[in-house]
């Protein structure tokens, strides 16, 4: 069993940064892919960001250049670092790992940027 948790979430204003943590516990062997999408309601959920186990990255084009992920394998996290926040970044965050054939979701963190 494997359980993951997000933290990080909240209200930012415009142009404000917010860092997101995941956290892995359990039965961990090792971790492929490590990502964060997200979800507005009533729409489908998005990839955000991913890195893999060789560290390299792929972004949505509406965040590059603003966003940063980075995982650490020791502390089996991954984060993600969100600078300019637009208002159209507000949504649920959700962290992913992919641990060979199995795929792992966490609870959801909710990010809101807002005046």
């Amino acid at each position: 069993q494997v359980h993951l948790v997000e933290s990080g979430g909240g209200l930012v204003q415009p142009g404000g940064s917010l860092r997101l943590t995941c956290v892995a516990s359990g039965s961990i062997s090792s971790i492929d892919a490590m990502g964060w999408y997200r979800q507005v309601p009533g729409e489908q959920r998005d990839l955000v960001a991913i890195v893999d186990d060789g560290g390299r990255t792929n972004y949505a084009d509406s965040v590059k250049g603003r966003f940063t992920i980075s995982r650490d394998n020791a502390k089996n996290t991954v984060y993600l670092q969100m600078n300019s926040l637009k208002p159209e970044d507000t949504a649920v965050y959700y962290c992913d790992m992919l641990m060979g054939h199995y795929n792992y979701w966490g609870q959801g963190t909710r990010v809101t940027v807002s005046s």
